[in-house]
């Protein structure tokens, strides 16, 4: 795969990921993470599948979505047996 072709994948799934996902931080509720994580990681595995490639940012931006859920988790756990 060209550079070129990289880069237009890499558009293509910026402009998915903008047009249809709020920042992680922006984020208030765990369903709507657990909804983005699992739209994103069907996202990545279709690049997988169908591109062989994704972009490394991809991973970074579900790394940060996969934090946030776990701090949202934390605090429910610590607000349920406080």
């Amino acid at each position: 795969m060209s550079d070129f072709e990289k880069k237009i994948l890499e558009m293509d799934l910026r402009k998915f990921t903008s047009r249809n996902f709020e920042k992680p931080s922006d984020c208030r509720n765990i369903d709507q993470i657990r909804f983005y994580v699992s739209e994103l990681c069907s996202k990545i595995e279709e690049y997988e599948l169908r591109f062989n490639y994704v972009p490394q940012w991809a991973y970074t931006l579900l790394a940060q979505y996969n934090m946030v859920h776990n701090s949202m988790l934390h605090l429910d756990f610590k607000n349920a047996y406080a």
